[in-house]
């Protein structure tokens, strides 16, 4: 059976790899039957032939997992449609300090809001006692 995977290159701790269409029992850095690209993790740099590799499975060539993923993402020019996530992970004392700015905004806002109020309850009595009619 094809399989279309990753065949790693690189240093130690400086993987890029190959993607390639290689028969199922061949070791992972065997000999390929056709390279159809490469990807670098680190930095999110691919160039993937996408037209050869949908020949390869209609042929019935099985895509790994990863491949699959790359093959979702791969724009037409063969580069990878990578988005930076914008969610930051916070350490503990971070959390717990931004955490208690938002109590304390919430607090304030509250207290701006029952302040406000009672300036408008205020205001309306004073305008009920200035129309009621004075009596002598």
């Amino acid at each position: 059976m094809l399989k279309i995977r990753l065949k790693r290159l690189g240093a130690k701790k400086q993987p890029s790899y190959r993607i390639i269409v290689i028969n199922s029992t061949t070791k992972r850095e065997g000999r390929p039957i056709q390279e159809l690209g490469f990807y670098n993790p680190k930095t999110k740099e691919m160039k993937f032939d996408l037209a050869s590799a949908k020949e390869w499975i209609s042929k019935g060539a099985q895509p790994t997992e990863r491949v699959q993923y790359l093959m979702k993402h791969c724009k037409e020019d063969g580069t990878l449609d990578y988005k930076k996530k914008e969610t930051v992970k916070l350490s503990k004392k971070a959390l717990a300090k931004k955490q208690a700015e938002e109590e304390a905004a919430a607090k304030a806002a509250q207290e701006a809001k029952a302040a406000e109020e009672a300036a408008k309850q205020a205001a309306e009595t004073e305008e009920a006692a200035a129309e009621a009619p004075i009596q002598e």
